[in-house]
């Protein structure tokens, strides 16, 4: 098992290319079901979870090509196979987001439920509400969910609680319902927001995406298209907090600035010094940083995903910061490990209270989950001595070579393989 061998202390300095974003990527390939014409994307990341996603998608027949330039070319017009199963939904829980598309296109679906989540439940209930008040005959048979339908009808559906998942399963199925389905309590997010701009330019009918209410008027086909996989707001979110808690200065290139929008706030809060562009944004901290307090709500609130790296930031920040998480249950799983390294934090229930310390000091950590994951390297890139990351796999899942990136900044940053561990 990979690990990431981390010496503190070096600030940052240069510049990087941000990749396009996994939450954004996982939707967009599973929208190629949705036509039998060639999808063409560009800036698809190289993750384990958009390969796992590929290989999904290959075993129901969807003939995919990639290239080494982030290019990947979708075919799915020899579709043998309708079931998504346990052993490839296990690892990615994204994996759901076959079954709007394989029901609105073939009638039919057999999709694994995804089970537990480190992190918290993420129950699929809203996704079954939405496509049962579509017209589809639902049952759960020996952990799977079956769905069946001869055409979806349109709707009006108001999800009990917001769904970045549920919205963009629900969206993806009523493209080709017949007749026009409303999407209240719809989620906002940017990534949403480049799922219906790729059904748009595919032929679907789509109207208010990126508020919370989307009116989807069906069309009876889909046709290919070309689409860009718009930037990982937090991969560049969690890059910018590195700078933060190491000190220097980096320019993330290939990011829209527009789209982080309250983590921008929150760095420059924290005492960052923040410039961007139309695709660019520089980050510089020559201080230590200020605590900040936050907490976690849907788009465009302050993203649950970047709530661990800030705290790897308030860790080493100046003063007390308090941070509640309102989204999932079980995401302070990352505040043992950094205590590991000498911070001083409190959890009560939901909310984590960070008393700043001067300097952290390396020790062996193991990651969580992902997002917990770069919160250790952010740690470890500010503390004293060695850091030892376990478990990177996590990592990998949604971050594109980011030690090699941080290498290109000046981290002393190396990944140590199973082989050279034996």
């Amino acid at each position: 098992m990979d690990k990431l061998r981390i010496t503190g202390g070096a600030p940052l300095h240069g510049e990087i290319s941000i990749s396009g974003a996994k939450n954004s990527a996982l939707p967009i390939l599973c929208a190629g079901l949705l036509t039998a014409d060639v999808l063409t994307l560009a800036n698809v990341p190289h993750l384990n979870d958009t390969a796992t996603m590929l290989r999904l998608l290959g075993r129901m027949g969807v003939r995919a090509e990639r290239g080494t330039d982030g290019v990947v070319m979708l075919q799915a017009d020899r579709v043998d196979n309708l079931e998504a199963p346990y052993d490839l939904v296990k690892t990615m829980r994204a994996s759901i987001l076959v079954l709007g598309p394989l029901l609105a296109r073939f009638g039919e679906a057999r999709v694994s439920l995804p089970g537990g989540c480190t992190i918290g439940q993420r129950p699929v209930d809203q996704h079954i509400k939405g496509l049962a008040a579509l017209g589809a005959e639902i049952s759960i048979e020996h952990g799977f969910v079956v769905a069946r339908a001869k055409r979806l009808k349109g709707a009006s559906i108001r999800t009990d609680m917001v769904t970045v998942t549920g919205t963009e399963n629900l969206l993806m199925a009523a493209v080709l319902a017949d007749g026009q389905t409303v999407l209240e309590n719809a989620a906002r997010e940017p990534e949403v927001v480049d799922l219906a701009e790729l059904l748009i330019k595919m032929g679907a009918r789509i109207q208010g995406h990126g508020t919370d209410r989307i009116v989807i008027d069906g069309v009876e086909r889909l046709h290919g298209a070309e689409h860009r996989v718009i930037s990982d707001r937090i991969e560049a979110g969690t890059f910018l907090c590195a700078v933060g808690a190491a000190g220097g200065d980096i320019l993330l290139k290939n990011t829209d600035p527009v789209i982080l929008g309250a983590t921008l706030d929150k760095l420059v809060e924290a005492g960052l010094t923040i410039e961007t562009g139309p695709d660019w944004i520089r980050g510089a901290m020559a201080t230590r940083p200020k605590a900040v307090g936050l907490r976690t709500h849907e788009y465009p609130g302050f993203a649950t995903d970047m709530q661990a790296q800030v705290m790897a930031l308030n860790a080493v920040a100046d003063g007390t910061s308090v941070i509640v998480e309102t989204i999932f249950e079980n995401r302070y799983m990352h505040v043992q490990e950094l205590r590991r390294m000498g911070a001083d934090i409190d959890i009560d229930g939901h909310t984590a209270i960070v008393r700043g310390v001067k300097r952290l000091s390396g020790a062996t950590v193991m990651a969580t989950d992902l997002r917990a994951s770069a919160s250790l390297v952010i740690a470890g890139l500010a503390a004293d001595g060695d850091t030892l990351v376990d478990r990177i796999y996590h990592l990998d899942r949604g971050y594109d070579q980011m030690e090699v990136k941080l290498r290109a900044l000046g981290a002393n940053i190396q990944r140590v393989t199973a082989k050279e561990q034996a």
